[in-house]
C-alpha cells in the first residue's frame, strides 16, 4: 500500500528542505535548486519502490531538476531489489517551490512531493496553467471562465461574508494586471505574492488561514501538486493548460493530452484513490516554519497528507547530528 510510505516521503521532503535551507539568503538560485534536487534524488533512491517522476521541475527555467520520466527508488539503483521493490509509484515533485523566496530569505519556500499508485497523476508538460483554487465551502460556487466578480460573489456567499472581506492571492506578474484590476473593482482585498502559488493554494483550503482563493496563471507542475493537496484537504482547483504555440501543443500531444481547452479539476489532475502529499518548510511561512539550524542539528516543520486513509499530520522533527553530546531544544 502506498499509504505505508507516507513517513518515507516525509523524509524525502525533509532532506530536500534541509539541503535548500543551507543556501537560504545567499542569492544563488542555481545553488539552492541544486541542493534541494540532489538531496531529494538521493533520499528517493533509498526507498523500496519502483518510482517514476511524472511531474518534474526545472525544465522551463533551465534549472537543476528531477526530470519527467526519471526513474527513482531502490528498484532502479540496486539490481538485487529490482524484483523485491514491486510497488510502482508515480511521483510529482518540486524540490524547491519558491526558489526566489529561498535565495532572498522571504516566506513560504517549500520542498514538496506528491505520490500515487501508477497512473494516478496527470503527466502534464512543464507549461503554464490558468488556475482557480478554493476551499471546501466554495468549490461549487465558482467557474474558471466566469467573470471575476461572479466568482467572488459566489465565494463570499459560500463563506457567509462580504466580498470586501475576501483575500485573494495572485502572483505579482505583468500578465495579471487585468485580473488584479478586476479583483480590486469588486472591493475584495489582494495579497500579491512574488513566488510560490502552491503554498497559497494549500492555505486557501485551510479554514482560518486568512486566504480565500488563488487566481491567475502559474506553473502546471505546481497545479498537479496543488491538486493532490486539494484531494487531501477537500478543496478544489480548476485549471487549464496555457497552450499558445505549436510547440506547446506538440509537447502536450507527446504526453497524451489532446484537448487543449479542457478544464481540469483536482480529481482529473490527481485521480488516484490513494494519494500522498508531503511538504516541508524551507523558510518560515503561513502554515509551516522554515528549517532552523543549531549546533546539535536542525529542526523541520512539515505537513503529510493522504487520502487512504484520510489523514493530515503536521510534524515537527529534530534531526540530531550523530555522536554529539546533544541537548533537545524547544
Amino acid at each position: 500500500m502506498i499509504s505505508d510510505l507516507s513517513l518515507e516521503f516525509l523524509r524525502v521532503v525533509e532532506q530536500a528542505a534541509i539541503g535548500a535551507g543551507h543556501t537560504m539568503g545567499q542569492g544563488d538560485r542555481h545553488k539552492s535548486d541544486k541542493a534541494a534536487v540532489e538531496a531529494m534524488r538521493r533520499t528517493l533512491d533509498t526507498l523500496a519502490i519502483d518510482g517514476t517522476i511524472v511531474i518534474g521541475e526545472g525544465e522551463r527555467d533551465e534549472a537543476p531538476m528531477l526530470y519527467i520520466g526519471e526513474k527513482v527508488g531502490k528498484a532502479n539503483t540496486d539490481a538485487a531489489n529490482k524484483t523485491n521493490a514491486t510497488l510502482k509509484v508515480d511521483i510529482a515533485v518540486d524540490p524547491l517551490e519558491g526558489t526566489n523566496l529561498c535565495v532572498t530569505g522571504d516566506p513560504n519556500a517549500l520542498a514538496v512531493l506528491a505520490a500515487s499508485e501508477e497512473g494516478g497523476l496527470l503527466h502534464a508538460p512543464d507549461l503554464y496553467m490558468d488556475k482557480l483554487v478554493v476551499g471546501r465551502d466554495a468549490k461549487h460556487a465558482v467557474f474558471l471562465d466566469a467573470p471575476v466578480s461572479h466568482n467572488l460573489r459566489g465565494i463570499a456567499k459560500a463563506l457567509e461574508r462580504r466580498v470586501e472581506d475576501l483575500v485573494i492571492c495572485v502572483l505579482d506578474r505583468p500578465r495579471h494586471e487585468r485580473l488584479i484590476a478586476d479583483i480590486r473593482s469588486t472591493g475584495a482585498r489582494i495579497r500579491l505574492i512574488a513566488d510560490g502559488d502552491l503554498s497559497a493554494g494549500i492555505a486557501a483550503a485551510v479554514a482560518g488561514s486568512g486566504i480565500h482563493a488563488v487566481m491567475g496563471i502559474g506553473g502546471a507542475p505546481e497545479g498537479v501538486l496543488t491538486a493532490a493537496a486539494m484531494r487531501c484537504l477537500n478543496g478544489e482547483i480548476f485549471a487549464r493548460l496555457v497552450v499558445n504555440t505549436p510547440e506547446h501543443e506538440a509537447r502536450c500531444r507527446a504526453m497524451g493530452i489532446t484537448d487543449m481547452k479542457r478544464i481540469y479539476t483536482a480529481s482529473d489532475l490527481a485521480s488516484s484513490d490513494s494519494l500522498i502529499f508531503a511538504a516541508t518548510g524551507v523558510t518560515d511561512g503561513d502554515l509551516l516554519k522554515g528549517v532552523r539550524f543549531f549546533g546539535d542539528g536542525m529542526r523541520t516543520s512539515s505537513v503529510v497528507m493522504q487520502t487512504n486513509p484520510q489523514r493530515i499530520r503536521f510534524i515537527d522533527t529534530i534531526h540530531l547530528h550523530p555522536n554529539r553530546d546533544f541537548r533537545v531544544r524547544f
